[in-house]
């Protein structure tokens, strides 16, 4: 039974013509004027066939409509928390029913408690299990040194080379603020297994002065997988729109991606903003907004 409701099936016309209606006008418009590179980013394809997944999260309480949405705007990869032991048939079944991979799983451990090598060593078999091989981590180590959680995640290197998964750390403090302390953390720890999950909209939340380019240009060689998000550009302000709707200039890091021969995966990340509460189809419309907006950018799987 088809889970979509009305709003949503709305939402997937919406889609379609967005998507064809960017490309439409560029191409019309041949060679691209300013105007239009300026409206929609660089009309020359900028991806290299990267994984592009949609983050579960994204739709906050309505997770269950990803299911119906995603395969109809053509999206193939999705990006979404270790399922517990118990639920990876379940799971593994309503991804491939869905036409739907895992590109990227979240894990989740405290780096200050001594058991984190082992709870992420069961999380990463579960990578394994399902056919992952990155997984997401935010490496919080409250009341422990840095020094603590380099050693500890040393360890989890090791159990990722194990079960063939690459852990990429998320842009957040204290191991990841910025371009040079993802650079500082990936020579402490120095494990081909751990990288940089790099976050385009956290730099700008957490930084001054700066922006998403300059950042990843610092860090680009470490970076194992992406989240392509956008933000107003004011520090500390949870306001992380649909792409395209802030300042992150995503074509800019698109081809910073492309002139490395960047090839993993690359998803896209709508936290919302504070204050504005977004119904069901409003999520929907920005998800298919975003997908479309990307997708004029370059090629992506």
């Amino acid at each position: 039974m088809n889970r979509l409701m009305p709003c949503a099936a709305a939402c997937l016309l919406f889609a379609a013509a967005a998507a064809v209606g960017i490309c439409a006008v560029a191409a019309a418009t041949e060679p691209c004027t300013k105007a239009a590179k300026a409206a929609v980013g660089n009309c020359s394809q900028t991806g290299q066939n990267n994984p592009l997944a949609c983050r579960l999260a994204n739709y906050r309480e309505h997770q269950d409509d990803a299911w119906d949405q995603l395969p109809a705007i053509g999206v193939r990869y999705v990006f979404m928390n270790v399922p517990a032991p118990e639920q990876v048939d379940t799971v593994a079944k309503q991804l491939a029913d869905s036409g739907l991979k895992a590109a990227v799983l979240r894990g989740d451990t405290d780096l200050s408690r001594e058991s984190s090598v082992e709870e992420l060593d069961r999380q990463l078999a579960v990578c394994e299990k399902m056919g992952v091989k990155y997984m997401f981590l935010s490496p919080k180590h409250p009341g422990v040194s840095k020094e603590v959680a380099y050693e500890r995640l040393r360890k989890i290197g090791d159990a990722a080379k194990n079960h063939g998964v690459t852990i990429g750390l998320e842009t957040h403090p204290d191991l990841g603020t910025n371009g040079d302390e993802h650079v500082a953390t990936m020579k402490a720890i120095n494990h081909p297994n751990i990288r940089v999950n790099f976050d385009c909209a956290n730099i700008t939340y957490y930084n001054t002065e700066t922006d998403a380019v300059a950042e990843l240009k610092k860090c680009i060689d470490y970076v194992a997988t992406v989240e392509i998000k956008d933000h107003n550009g004011q520090f500390k302000t949870w306001n992380f729109p649909a792409l395209s709707r802030g300042v992150v200039d995503i074509p800019a890091v698109l081809d910073v991606l492309k002139r490395h021969g960047y090839q993993g995966p690359i998803t896209i990340e709508i936290e919302g903003v504070e204050g504005v509460d977004r119904n069901r189809c409003e999520i929907e419309k920005d998800i298919a907004e975003s997908m479309a907006y990307i997708r004029s950018l370059g090629t992506f799987d």
